[in-house]
């Protein structure tokens, strides 16, 4: 599992910056109709093949499955929906978000490809009904999963990316860090360098 985990809103945003060096990236679209997400999630597949980088799709499993993507994350609320017999028998990896022991236990019952906690510290990016689940419930969380790769997503900085490796995350996610700088596409290289010491 790579260390980095960027995840953009728009296929325009990932065509910026997986050139930096990206090589895990999730699309995550909200709020656009169904020919636009069909046609952001095929040119987003087909970028990240050219360049190397291993694209998630966020959400929409029907159309990654009809696009025939290989990685798709759900919520817990898309989990209610998926068919994960059609994603299993097209070999699709899967990741999930968690945020307490009943939806750790459900993703875990569909044999992840990887579990994603947060948010970690607060978030700017959207109204939580979760409050911060911090470092200790991460370690917790590594205990449980063991080699299944977790992600540790919300509120992340380079800064805080030391504590988030040591208290046992083997990835960090990374929104509006990246998003929200001057320069996004050298704070994605300054993450990429981090996320590798």
């Amino acid at each position: 599992m790579e260390r980095f985990y960027l995840i953009v809103s728009h296929v325009g945003q990932l065509e910026l910056l997986v050139p930096q060096g990206v090589r895990l990236v999730q699309l995550r679209i909200k709020g656009q109709p169904t020919a636009e997400v069909r046609r952001q999630i095929a040119r987003a597949r087909d970028f990240c093949a050219v360049h190397g980088a291993q694209l998630v799709v966020n959400d929409f499993w029907q159309t990654a499955l009809d696009l025939k993507c290989n990685f798709v994350h759900l919520g817990q609320e898309d989990m209610d929906s998926a068919d994960f017999a059609a994603l299993r028998r097209a070999d699709i990896r899967l990741g999930f978000s968690t945020h307490d022991e009943a939806e750790l236990e459900r993703a875990l019952s569909h044999d992840p490809d990887y579990v994603a906690l947060g948010s970690i510290y607060p978030t700017r990016l959207k109204e939580m009904k979760w409050k911060p689940q911090g470092l200790e419930k991460l370690t917790n969380w590594k205990r449980k999963i063991g080699k299944i790769p977790l992600v540790a997503i919300g509120g992340l900085t380079v800064e805080r990316l030391p504590r988030i490796f040591a208290a046992g995350a083997d990835s960090a996610a990374v929104v509006t860090d990246i998003q929200a700088a001057a320069n996004p596409e050298a704070r994605t290289r300054e993450w990429i360098k981090a996320c590798k010491t």
